[in-house]
């Protein structure tokens, strides 16, 4: 669980997939060379272990002649999880400045296995996106989906949803929102709760946003996540609890650098 408990930090902070989220978006949110890391810790029989850290940078670059940013996340257990289950994973993401994404990857080292998805975007009347898939057996697949509208994967769909507005929201709020990888395209739920105030890794208290990550079908849900993101234009994630089948978690920001005033 460990993989998805780092994971979700991003992919839980992917609000409001509307109509607004498929067409160009102007980025005021964060700027090339900020960086974000997070400190993350373990319930395990009522001890809080130390789970690892992750961090994530975002730069500005070109891709394919065209000025983008290149986000990549990476995460690393510390030594005592590392006993029982070892984790590497780097994630990474091209898109170009109004937030249109243009190339995915997921490099998975977790436990024994090790595992790839990429994601290809082309654009010609509606968005086209081939998925490769390098299973842990070894075995390569690859699928091809279309949509009038446009597909985001973790990271990319994390960088637009930084530049929502959140005006006008009230507790109970749930949206839906596709997220794609190398196996196909899924659907999520995010549930807004409210504000608070959460103290960070850093001793420093921010205000917040309160929200919940929920999987489920029909009537039945399951919180997978419950988050806290700073009330202001940034939307960076200050603090995540997470329900596991086996205990709970938590992640913490411990620091953050190169990003714009709130």
């Amino acid at each position: 669980m460990i993989p998805r408990f780092i994971l979700t930090i991003f992919l839980t902070i992917a609000a409001a997939v509307s109509a607004q989220a498929q067409q160009p978006l102007k980025n005021t949110a964060f700027k090339g060379g900020e960086t974000l890391e997070y400190k993350m810790y373990f319930n395990w029989k009522f001890i809080w272990l130390n789970a690892g850290t992750a961090t994530m940078k975002t730069t500005e670059c070109d891709y394919a002649g065209k000025k983008a940013y290149r986000c990549a996340l990476t995460t690393k257990s510390s030594a005592k999880i590392d006993k029982y289950f070892r984790l590497r994973d780097t994630l990474l993401c091209y898109t170009t400045r109004d937030l249109i994404p243009l190339y995915y990857r997921k490099g998975a080292d977790e436990g024994k296995r090790y595992y790839v998805d990429e994601l290809f975007y082309e654009y010609n009347n509606g968005c086209h996106v081939t998925m490769k898939e390098l299973t842990a057996s070894g075995e390569r697949k690859q699928k091809k989906q279309s949509s009038k509208q446009n597909i985001y994967d973790m990271l990319s769909i994390f960088l637009r949803a930084r530049n929502f507005s959140t005006d006008g929201w009230k507790p109970g709020r749930t949206i839906l929102f596709p997220i794609a990888d190398g196996n196909g395209v899924q659907t999520a739920r995010l549930r807004y709760r409210g504000k608070s105030t959460v103290k960070a890794e850093d001793d420093v208290k921010y205000k917040c946003l309160e929200l919940s990550y929920i999987e489920g079908e029909g009537d039945k849900e399951k919180e997978i996540v419950r988050f806290f993101v700073t009330d202001d234009r940034r939307h960076i994630p200050i603090r995540l609890d997470l329900f596991l089948k086996f205990g709970s978690a938590k992640a913490y920001l411990k620091s953050m650098k190169g990003c714009v005033t709130p």
